[in-house]
């Protein structure tokens, strides 16, 4: 992290959790970091683990916070944003980033008496591994420094990706956001044919999360390689690989995946009028 700014956590749930550990791992001074919770033995946990401050009072966190994390659930973000509002009677001057899904940027505002400076991102739970992927979005007026902390607090638990548009979020819940749920289906779809051929339920975990594992690095450590040609390699012609991806593309694998990322988009785009 190149900069270093009060900061307030308001929710300590495993999201927060890995981005404050994220932070401290990476050298972010413990001392400016505050996360509030009704919850004590979460508080008890983050103190102890990592070093922070910690209070039951949302109000207390924020008010000297330079940047407050919004990470309570979506339909509890208009009443603790009201709360927050008129306990301190203003947020001027402090930067929100949510980590919450379904809100607009300008809703959010609205909750929080017509603030304007807010980024909202969208992370993944691979975040809790130090693995995520995370979009994110602001407004053009948004200072390039706000943009910057946000995207640096973000890297503490993986990879960034800045949208845009705002309704880039929702492509990013449909190609990241839920998509660990999309390979978790595969896996669990070839674990179960690996049991079927008489395989054990833990024989067939291992071959298939090493196999996952070991796709998802070839991925990586070959950025000049397209994933198609990737997928070319390991498949030759007249070959048991080409006959199973000749099963998959002839029953619809491409079409069916875009299929279902585009339900993800739709749903998104709905949620977004429900709070």
């Amino acid at each position: 992290m190149q900069q270093h700014r009060t900061l307030a956590f308001i929710g300590a749930g495993n999201m927060s959790r890995s981005i404050i550990a994220g932070l401290v791992k990476a050298g972010y001074p413990a001392t400016l970091i505050t996360a509030a919770n009704p919850s004590q033995p979460k508080l008890d946990a983050l103190a102890n683990d990592y070093g922070i401050r910690t209070t039951r009072s949302n109000a207390e966190a924020a008010r000297h916070a330079e940047v407050i994390v919004l990470a309570v659930k979506p339909q509890l973000m208009a009443g603790m944003l009201a709360a927050l509002v008129a306990e301190l009677g203003s947020l001027a001057g402090k930067l929100l980033v949510s980590i919450a899904a379904g809100i607009k940027v300008a809703r959010l505002g609205e909750m929080a008496g017509g603030h304007d400076r807010i980024i909202r991102t969208m992370p993944n739970t691979p975040a809790l591994l130090g693995l995520g992927m995370t979009g994110l979005y602001a407004p053009k007026h948004i200072a390039a420094s706000d943009r910057d902390f946000a995207e640096q607090m973000m890297q503490a638990v993986g990879k960034t990706l800045w949208v845009e548009q705002e309704s880039g979020i929702n492509s990013i819940i449909a190609a990241a956001g839920s998509a660990p749920a999309y390979f978790f289906l595969f896996m669990q779809a070839i674990a179960e044919e690996a049991e079927a051929m008489g395989f054990s339920p833990e024989q067939a975990r291992h071959l298939v999360q090493q196999t996952a594992l070991g796709a998802a690095a070839m991925v990586e450590q070959n950025p000049e390689l397209s994933l198609q040609t990737l997928r070319e390699q390991v498949t030759s012609k007249g070959g048991t690989t080409a006959e199973a991806i000749k099963t998959f593309q002839q029953q619809g694998l491409m079409p069916l995946t875009a299929n279902a990322m585009q339900a993800a988009v739709a749903r998104a785009a709905e949620m977004e009028t429900l709070f």
